[in-house]
């Protein structure tokens, strides 16, 4: 089982790593650095705590885990 620190570790590089690639396609999209900007910590926000979730509910879940 993965423990809550690394799921949130994860987490956090994912979702630095897609607030990067959302501020430079919202900037590409608006040619507003504001508005590409605010769109990406929006997208951020609801994603990081969209894959917390989602981590701790595959990590409570066995199937397709090996056991040796």
């Amino acid at each position: 089982m993965e423990s809550r620190q690394r799921s949130i570790v994860k987490a956090v590089i994912w979702n630095i790593m897609g607030l990067t690639v959302m501020t430079l396609v919202g900037f590409l999209a608006t040619g507003s650095a504001t508005i590409g900007g605010a769109m990406a910590v929006i997208n951020t926000g609801i994603g990081f705590v969209m894959y917390v979730l989602y981590e701790r509910l595959w990590a409570g879940i066995g199937w397709g885990r090996s056991h040796v």
